[in-house]
């Protein structure tokens, strides 16, 4: 699957419409001129839950410079009444798009959650990938990629790396 994922890089996004967990929508081709972070949420997972620490801690200092997060929850077994529940207690303020059809996670091929796609203003992947370099043996990260794909696209320059391996729980199908 890495390989389906970063053949994304340097390529447009594929555009979606989802419903959001409050009754909207949101589609990325009307995000063109930000850069927004995909991020492939989970109710259940403990390591999307860990990466919401990071993004809600963030997300204030990203949203001055224009930059918009949106999580997709993709896995059938989550309710929208659970996915609530857990972005209230996570204190989530970005928007939790719906892809019960499973469409939009197919399109990015997205492994796991948490799973973060980085798309530039022109719309094109420009990072995928996980949040940092913490895995179940190494609890404590020594590198956060997102804030660096981030950092890299806000200065138009290509992420380094580029692409790396999710880490979290499998996305149920």
């Amino acid at each position: 699957m890495a390989s389906l994922t970063q053949s994304l890089i340097k390529r447009p996004a594929p555009d979606f419409s989802l419903q959001t967990l409050d009754g909207g929508r949101f589609k990325l081709s009307e995000a063109l001129g930000h850069i927004v972070v995909v991020n492939f949420w989970s109710a259940e997972c403990p390591w999307s839950r860990r990466a919401d620490l990071v993004i809600v801690y963030r997300q204030h200092a990203w949203a001055k410079l224009g930059i918009v997060v949106v999580g997709i929850a993709s896995n059938p077994n989550e309710p929208a009444s659970e996915l609530r529940y857990e972005a209230e207690v996570r204190q989530v303020k970005y928007p939790i798009l719906l892809d019960s059809g499973q469409d939009v996670v197919a399109h990015y091929h997205a492994e796991a959650t948490p799973h973060f796609f980085v798309v530039d203003p022109e719309g094109v992947v420009r990072y995928v990938g996980a949040l940092d370099d913490a895995t179940a043996q190494q609890r404590i990260p020594k590198i956060i990629y997102l804030d660096r794909a981030i950092a890299a696209v806000a200065a138009n320059r290509d992420p380094k790396p580029a692409t790396t391996t999710p880490y979290g729980s499998a996305i149920v199908t």
